[in-house]
């Protein structure tokens, strides 16, 4: 929790507040690999301002399939046309196996929308702890990209 405050503050020194975004919805596909298991399928992300957005995935791999929705605060680069930071998180729960499990995600990225282009790539780092029967278990090697095409 320490590193993900360290990178959110190094983000926030270096860039300046959005003041709009560039598209309102976005729908795509979602990867999250790493750490464990690769998993893909769909995604949507959607701006409630400028600056907050909410993605949502259903991703499946290894035999599971997981859902996954999470809160996004974006800020712009000073230099970056199309390039804005992102800091947020949400909860992770996973079917399979005749299991579930429940994560909780904290997550730190870029997103990039292509100028001129209805197209915008993301990637960030979202490590994932579980939380169920048994205990807990941190993995911090998990990340994600995103694919997508954006909608007004």
């Amino acid at each position: 929790m320490k590193k993900l405050l360290i990178i959110g503050s190094i983000f926030l020194a270096v860039s300046t507040t959005a003041s709009a975004q560039s598209y309102k919805t976005a729908i795509g596909l979602g990867l999250d690999f790493g750490e464990g298991s690769t998993l893909a399928g769909p995604a949507i992300k959607h701006f409630f301002t400028p600056q907050s957005a909410v993605k949502g995935e259903l991703l499946f791999g290894s035999g599971a399939t997981f859902i996954q929705a999470f809160y996004q605060y974006h800020g712009a680069f000073s230099e970056g046309r199309g390039l804005s930071w992102y800091l947020g998180g949400g909860p992770s729960v996973g079917f399979g196996n005749g299991n579930s499990a429940f994560y909780l995600v904290p997550m730190a990225g870029i997103d990039f929308k292509i100028p001129n282009a209805p197209v915008a790539l993301s990637f960030d780092w979202r490590p994932r702890l579980y939380l169920g029967d048994g205990g807990s278990d941190f993995a911090g090697g998990r990340f994600g990209l995103g694919f997508n095409y954006t909608l007004k």
